[in-house]
C-alpha cells in the first residue's frame, strides 16, 4: 500500500534545491517517488508505510539543510 505525504518546505530557492531533496528522499527505501516545487514551496512523496515513517521522511528534509512546516 502506498500513502503520499504533502510538506510545506521552507528554503527551497531553486532547481538545484528541489533535485537536492528528490535526491536525499528517494533514496530512502520505501520512498517511491518525490516531487519538489520551489515556487509553491511544496514537497509532496509517495512512500511505504511498513518501511518508512513521516517522521523519517521529514527528518531528511531538514538535514539536507531546509525547513518543514
Amino acid at each position: 500500500m502506498t500513502e503520499t505525504a504533502i510538506f510545506t518546505v521552507t528554503g527551497m530557492k531553486c532547481g538545484g534545491c528541489e533535485n537536492n531533496v528528490i535526491e536525499k528522499l528517494t533514496a530512502l527505501d520505501g520512498v517511491i517517488s518525490a516531487v519538489a516545487d520551489c515556487k509553491e514551496n511544496h514537497v509532496s512523496v509517495d512512500y511505504d508505510p511498513e518501511k518508512i515513517e513521516v517522521d523519517d521522511l521529514e527528518d531528511v528534509i531538514i538535514a539536507a539543510g531546509f525547513g518543514v512546516e
